[in-house]
């Protein structure tokens, strides 16, 4: 792995308005991605991790700019600021960039075949010039991704689940991408196709040199994949380091509670369950100072007020821990 850096985002809020119905009724701000900072790596799988609702899928869509980015946060993709870029302007990025989608039937267009799908997009970016090319590169793909080439003739109801996303793997790659952000490919999935869609995308990596932004909340997913980890609560990161650290010391009491959930097979390996106080506050009630003093075992007085900052730690400057028992 190469420690080169493909994607910088520094200080990112994403704040959608949300109107209330009424006379007296004030608008409000969904404050959905709160300040987030982080690098990946060339070639690397950094695993973003947190519950349903943190701001995770918001991030990596503003990301490919999906939806725009609020304020003067950054995202620097191969040394170039991207955050304001107009459609014309990004339009040629989107080759360097792709998203895979949660839902494999949803994402794909129902109306056209998987040849037609891929076709329009090989033409739309030029990857192939005339008609020979473009269905030689299709066949291509669908093999890529372990698909029947007699597949391309089909249309996505006439597929399962875990070939549907093969399919979205395939349109990803159509264009040659280097950066692939992965938005829970796996959660709609049976589990026992999980495995083989994970295996896929590890073996397509190392194939064409690949970065992923691998985004789930299944962590013995994201333990299987990655190579480092982030933690996302409420719309910021509170704990980044390498997945060997994470999974055997984590730092911060909402990461404690996540990994004490995970289930073990074997027998006789028992781990104390942390259970949290309360449910997830939404984002438009984020609380002030830490935003997990609520439901933390560990809150302090000055949780309530001061915000903690995202550092690393004393003794491990690539573990960086959002929390204010370390600072």
């Amino acid at each position: 792995m190469e420690h080169e850096v493909i994607l910088s985002v520094s200080g990112l809020n994403v704040h959608f308005p949300v109107r209330k119905e009424g006379m007296f009724a004030k608008a409000t701000v969904a404050r959905a991605v709160n300040g987030v900072s982080f690098e990946v790596m060339k070639g690397e799988t950094l695993g973003l991790v947190g519950e349903s609702g943190c701001g995770k899928t918001t991030l990596g869509r503003a990301i490919v700019r999906l939806v725009q980015p609020t304020g003067v946060g950054k995202i620097v993709f191969r040394g170039q600021d991207i955050t304001n870029l107009d459609n014309r302007r990004f339009r040629p990025l989107r080759t360097e960039i792709q998203m895979i989608f949660q839902d494999p039937f949803g994402s794909l267009n129902p109306r056209l075949t998987v040849g037609q799908m891929l076709g329009e997009v090989i033409k739309v970016h030029g990857v192939a010039k005339g008609a020979e090319a473009t269905t030689k590169k299709i066949q291509e793909l669908l093999d890529t991704v372990g698909l029947n080439r007699e597949y391309a003739n089909r249309y996505p109801h006439e597929f399962s689940g875990g070939q549907r996303q093969r399919v979205g793997i395939a349109r990803a790659l159509a264009v040659n991408p280097s950066f692939i952000i992965c938005d829970e490919p796996v959660s709609a999935l049976d589990v026992s196709i999980q495995s083989q869609i994970i295996n896929l995308l590890k073996d397509l990596q190392r194939e064409f040199g690949l970065t992923y932004l691998f985004i789930a909340h299944d962590l013995s997913v994201v333990e299987y994949i990655s190579d480092r980890v982030a933690v996302m609560y409420l719309g910021k990161i509170v704990e980044i380091t390498s997945r060997e650290a994470l999974y055997a010391a984590p730092k911060h009491p909402y990461t404690q509670a996540l990994l004490s959930a995970i289930p073990h097979p074997e027998l006789g390996r028992r781990k104390e369950r942390i259970m949290l106080k309360g449910d997830l506050p939404g984002p438009l009630s984020i609380p002030k100072g830490c935003s997990f003093h609520p439901r933390c075992p560990f809150a302090m007085e000055k949780c309530r007020e001061r915000e903690p900052e995202l550092l690393p730690l004393t003794d491990d400057p690539n573990h960086r821990v959002s929390c204010l028992l370390y600072q």
